[in-house]
């Protein structure tokens, strides 16, 4: 039997998450609503790829390396999706609790190719975060295998302060379930 490395392990548990979760229609939901994210240990994190693009709302562009430093909540979704709208308040409510704890987050609108939609989620859920437009769903293809599945949204990575994945789920994510995400990223040594 093949031997599996420390990091092989971590991320067959995303991946087992991630194939069961998000807006797919072969998802469950059910599925979708059982996951429980975790975070990596240190030495288990891959380096978080780069990410940029225009901003939703037409201004400038956004990358992930702008937050370098910060603890960054990537929530990847699409104004189409289901779980995504339902997970909306949330991801504000947490981030309105976590902005002055260094945490910044950036959504990625996939697979939308009007973006007039993604800015009437934006509009109508209140995000006050920036998000890139990603119309050809090419953002969640540059993690690596086993973080996200880029045929499912919505999906939420924590990177941490060094630019890597902390935590990956797939699926709406919960304010208790990132709050708890992030206490733990947020104890960890700068």
């Amino acid at each position: 039997m093949p031997r599996r490395t420390s990091l092989a392990l971590p991320l067959l548990g995303l991946v087992t998450a991630l194939v069961v979760g998000g807006c797919s229609p072969d998802a469950p939901a059910d599925a979708r609503a059982a996951q429980r994210p975790t975070v990596l240990a240190a030495a288990d994190r891959l380096p978080a790829p780069e990410l940029a693009g225009p901003d939703v709302g037409g201004g400038t562009p956004n990358s992930l390396a702008s937050h370098r430093g910060h603890v960054v909540v990537v929530n990847i979704w699409a104004s189409w999706c289901g779980p995504c709208r339902a997970e909306a308040k949330a991801l504000e409510e947490v981030r309105g609790r976590t902005a002055a704890r260094d945490v910044r987050f950036l959504g990625i609108n996939t697979r939308d190719p009007d973006v007039s939609a993604a800015r009437s989620f934006v509009a109508a859920h209140g995000q006050h975060f920036p998000s890139i437009h990603d119309p050809r769903g090419t953002l969640p293809l540059r993690f690596p295998a086993g973080t996200v599945n880029p045929q499912a949204v919505p999906a939420t990575v924590v990177i941490d302060r060094q630019g890597r994945i902390a935590a990956a789920t797939s699926g709406p994510v919960t304010a208790p379930d990132l709050t708890a995400l992030l206490d733990t990223v947020l104890a960890e040594p700068s």
